[in-house]
């Protein structure tokens, strides 16, 4: 099947540029995905990091369409649980009648950021952490396509004096749980297997399916799997790229936070770790589309005939900005 190649940026404070830059440094990446041909690009959503910069998609998407052509644009995602359906509506709906048929507007049900942050966002209330995620995702849909039904108290909110033009809609989940919400709602899915890739299966989207059609829905459902992917000259090279997100990830699960390590850094961590915390880094690895052109391609091949899906993301997360614009250049052209 033809494949589409799609960006999934959640705004890497790269260590080749102050933290100041990095908002700046999504835009630059845009632009230039949009010059390479690219087929959307959708901004992530995190709080209190000190590894991505982007508490406020609506806003990027908004700074990235005002500069690019002809690429899709969207979240990837929304948190939906901190904020209102209709003020996420207002925002994306307005969007897509500034930049008509390139706005998309993902959401999902994370919370983005640490427990302390979800009790902010939420005050002066209580976070009430997703439980409410399923009825929020009904009624943003409902605000989006003016179809809330009449016994809704808010079913004669016009969101806009011509609400015609929409975002497209789609759901994230990364281990199955929103894939049944996603199609009986009839949003479109998208399926963040890099975030867990050892739970995220092919099955995954046939859920989505079967509840699609069971539910009736009559226009086309669009799948995505994103993946993270590193692209460089030599297998070795991209390895070595590899390791700063993968040293992260690591680190996480073992409670360590600071900030990007560079490739040689990582080494000399690897080279001091116990051997089972080598074999979990060399396990994440193996999640991860790593290689030259040739062999990502061939791996995001293979993954787009395993999962029944023509459009794959690409989630980039490297030490320096010119690596991770060298890993996209090198895929757009071997596409």
């Amino acid at each position: 099947m033809s494949i589409k190649l799609s960006v999934v940026d959640q705004s890497p404070v790269h260590g080749s540029h102050p933290a100041i830059d990095a908002p700046r440094l999504t835009v630059e990446l845009a632009k230039a995905c949009d010059d390479l041909g690219f087929y959307r690009y959708w901004v992530a959503e995190h709080h209190d990091s000190m590894h991505f910069a982007n508490p406020c998609p609506e806003i990027l998407v908004s700074a990235i369409a005002s500069v690019t052509q002809n690429i899709r644009v969207g979240s990837g995602g929304v948190m939906l649980s901190h904020y209102s359906p209709l003020k996420v509506a207002e925002s994306f709906k307005m969007m897509a009648t500034l930049f008509p048929d390139r706005i998309d507007l993902g959401v999902g049900r994370a919370p983005g950021g640490t427990g302390l942050t979800s009790h902010a966002l939420a005050f002066p209330h209580q976070p009430h952490h997703g439980d409410l995620y399923g009825h929020q995702a009904q009624e943003l849909k409902g605000f989006i396509e003016g179809s809330l039904p009449t016994d809704n108290p808010f079913h004669e909110i016009k969101v806009l004096p011509d609400s015609s033009p929409q975002p497209e809609l789609w759901m994230l989940g990364s281990s199955g749980g929103s894939a049944g919400l996603a199609g009986h709602l009839g949003y479109n899915i998208a399926l963040a297997r890099f975030i867990d890739p050892d739970n995220c299966h092919p099955s995954i989207f046939s859920e989505f399916h079967d509840e699609w059609k069971r539910a009736g829905h009559t226009h086309t459902a669009n799948k995505m799997l994103a993946i993270a992917c590193i692209c460089a000259e030599t297998e070795e090279e991209a390895k070595l790229r590899a390791g700063t997100a993968v040293y992260r990830k690591l680190a996480a699960q073992l409670g360590r936070r600071e900030a990007f390590l560079t490739p040689s850094e990582v080494q000399d961590r690897y080279r001091e770790l116990p051997v089972s915390y080598q074999a979990e880094y060399d396990h994440i690895l193996n999640g991860y589309t790593v290689g030259s052109a040739d062999q990502c391609w061939s791996e995001i091949e293979q993954l787009s005939d395993v999962f029944g899906c023509d459009e794959i993301g690409t989630v980039t997360v490297t030490h320096s900005y010119e690596e991770r614009l060298d890993s996209y250049q090198r895929l757009a052209e071997a596409l």
